[in-house]
């Protein structure tokens, strides 16, 4: 079936990538991330199984992509602007 095709799940997490450009703020990054790297896997041979499989693996390679990205990416200690003056006040 589809889901044991490895470029289907490299082009689904391209698309996924695409929606990065549209709602930036690494939401969709790591599902896209999860995505090609389980099509790797699937063409590398790594990987075999049902659909049930094949999902907890997008799950888990997701999540530790969302980490990966969280931890490099993620807000910093002092990047929070605090405003305590505003445009309009004399």
């Amino acid at each position: 079936m589809w889901w044991s095709v490895w470029w289907v799940w490299v082009v689904a997490g391209f698309l996924i990538g695409g929606l990065e450009i549209v709602a930036p703020g690494y939401i969709f990054l790591g599902f896209a991330i999860g995505a090609v790297t389980t099509g790797v896997f699937l063409g590398l041979g790594i990987l075999s199984g049902g659909p049930a499989f094949l999902l907890l693996t997008f799950a888990i390679c997701s999540l530790v992509a969302w980490f990966a990205l969280r931890r490099t990416m993620g807000v910093r200690a002092g990047q929070v602007k605090v405003w305590d003056k505003d445009i309009n006040d004399n």
